[in-house]
């Protein structure tokens, strides 16, 4: 049946079909919807992890228990999982285990904009990399025979076009292979040095036969045409090329990004005049043909950051000048901004008001760092707030300890918050760390986590307990705060700042997103108290602006928090009966 679906839906598909049984990921844009869509098949054991670490142990356990599993992820979260990524290439699966990584060219919602084909080359596993839907679904479950025909895991690299684009899907039935007996193998499974170097050799050869079968397999395929240029390609530049030079196009399409073939390249080099390279980020392909003694055309007109477009390759092959309309660049520049309502931004008025340097970590409370808030000093990776508090107050003492925080969202500190925290309270740096729980994994679109209460599928699930956990791992010094509340706010902010121990306050209200969560009526202004001091402007809530002089709320964004109400001294805001 043909549907038209987003890439990360089909891939989903595609993991159904191929009989998967156990999914195990941690939310991350682009690849979010896949372990979603995978969840809505009731055949299907998924779950989000507490990181991207532990989502490949799970899925490797499942897999080595005899079931096909999956484990999925975003860029920066394979560089979490990359320890058992890099030994279970050695282990080898027993049933087929497939991992999806999807890159973020252009850094639409991402710290950076690393290429994760370093490490399927690094790690010496297969990837595969669809250009489309229909190749995101075939592609999972081609991934699955490749796991299994060669002992390996299997990485399907996604990008955020193909992720969130749509195309038409033919799909088909699900099909369960047989289960997989576990038969226990110690030289095979067990990790130790002995084993270990025995089970190198084994990825060495695995390799040169996974480029036996990159020369003559469908995945990389050749599409003929004017041989003047030969363009060697794949992922959504594919689509870029085609669409600027049409059907007469003379392309080597690659499905398969590591191993690299070498044979069916140098052929296919040698019936065109010029070679040129078209891959986002890294010249993983350029290099590769600049080995095998090819002279090509590559980076050195293409740039190494940022997303491509058919204008670009336009441009820079065909010598064209700007054709095709994109709406991202005729739409007007809106930025990011916390939602009115956002429970983190009374918190952080509180910072800024208080002139803390703030340690940032990741989600959407890292909109603390905008204007007019400006309250993020830095943002570096998950969990590395809490870590990095601990070293800045190492470093400077007590010309720091009384005016410096972490803070953290209620996901990111199960994810590897934990851990430094463990270790301020082990090495013992007056440090405060802030925990922004807003009952949800809020950035990637409201995914549970392990302190919400509820599973993948909002079933009750086991919560753990924020409070009792700090208490377990070393602090005594642990307050909740209501972050609407400025004065609570305020007044524990510099109790915990001024204690001479460790202290964790955390910031709970649940994001005014959910749906469980009722706005109050939007407040008004009375206009004849209000004299346009922009008080309340300071908060940078969208539902606030200015107009003839006066405060103005929009009341469709309003949600009634009462937040910028505390503000205005001269009692011009008030709640709406």
């Amino acid at each position: 049946m043909k549907q038209l679906m987003l890439g990360n839906q089909a891939f989903a598909r595609g993991l159904y079909e191929a009989g998967c049984c156990v999914v195990s990921s941690y939310p991350g844009t682009p690849s979010t919807e896949v372990t979603e869509e995978a969840a809505k098949f009731e055949e299907i054991y998924c779950e989000w992890a507490p990181n991207e670490k532990v989502a490949m142990e799970v899925a490797f356990g499942a897999c080595l228990a005899g079931k096909r599993s999956f484990c999925g992820m975003k860029h920066v979260g394979l560089n979490v999982a990359a320890d058992p990524l890099y030994t279970c290439s050695y282990t080898g699966v027993n049933a087929g285990m497939v991992i999806c990584v999807a890159d973020d060219a252009g850094m639409h919602s991402s710290q950076n904009e690393q290429d994760s084909r370093h490490h399927a080359i690094a790690s010496k596993v297969p990837m595969l990399e669809p250009s489309d839907s229909q190749e995101a679904y075939a592609f999972a479950k081609l991934a699955y025979e490749i796991s299994e025909t060669f002992d390996t895991p299997v990485i399907i690299k996604m990008c955020t076009r193909v992720a969130h684009s749509q195309s038409i899907v033919d799909t088909a039935e699900r099909v369960v292979p047989p289960v997989k007996t576990y038969e226990k193998n110690i030289a095979k499974y067990v990790m130790m040095p002995g084993n270990a170097i025995r089970r190198h050799p084994f990825v060495e050869e695995r390799t040169r036969k996974l480029i036996a079968y990159a020369e003559t397999s469908d995945v990389n395929r050749v599409e003929m045409g004017d041989t003047k240029l030969g363009i060697i390609t794949s992922s959504t530049s594919y689509q870029y090329v085609k669409e600027v030079f049409g059907e007469n196009a003379c392309i080597l399409k690659l499905g398969m990004i590591n191993p690299l073939p070498e044979k069916l390249i140098l052929e296919f080099a040698s019936k065109v005049e010029k070679i040129a390279i078209v891959e986002e980020l890294d010249p993983i392909i350029e290099n590769h043909c600049k080995a095998l003694g090819l002279e090509v055309t590559g980076k050195d007109v293409f740039p190494m950051e940022g997303e491509y477009s058919q204008n670009m390759v336009a441009e820079k092959l065909a010598g064209k000048s700007a054709q095709f309309v994109r709406l991202d660049e005729t739409l007007p520049v809106r930025p990011p901004v916390m939602c009115s309502g956002c429970p983190h931004r009374g918190l952080f008025y509180t910072l800024k008001k208080n002139n803390v340097t703030v340690l940032g970590d990741i989600g959407c409370y890292t909109l603390g760092a905008v204007a007019p808030l400006s309250a993020m000093d830095v943002t570096l990776c998950m969990g590395a707030s809490i870590s990095s508090i601990h070293g800045f107050n190492k470093a400077l003492g007590e010309e720091s300890q009384n005016k410096t925080v972490a803070v953290i969202g209620d996901s990111t500190f199960m994810h590897s918050g934990m851990t430094g925290l463990a270790n301020i309270a082990y090495n013992q740096s007056n440090s405060t760390v802030i925990i922004l729980d807003n009952s949800i994994t809020g950035m990637t679109g409201h995914q549970q986590n392990p302190t919400t209460g509820y599973n993948i599928k909002g079933d009750p699930a086991g919560k753990i307990n924020l409070e009792e956990l700090c208490h377990a791992l070393g602090f005594k010094r642990v307050t909740v705060v209501d972050p609407y509340c400025l004065d609570e706010c305020d007044r524990v902010l510099k109790e915990e700042l001024a204690a001479d121990e460790p202290s964790v306050i955390i910031s709970r209200r649940p994001c005014v997103l959910l749906k469980y969560v009722k706005p109050k009526k939007p407040l008004k202004v009375l206009c004849d108290k209000c004299v346009g001091c922009k008080s309340c402007m300071k908060l940078g809530c969208p539902a606030i602006s200015m107009k003839n002089g006066k405060a103005a709320i929009d009341t469709t964004l309003c949600v009634g928090c009462g937040v910028c109400k505390q503000l205005c001294r001269l009692g011009a805001l008030e709640a709406q009966e």
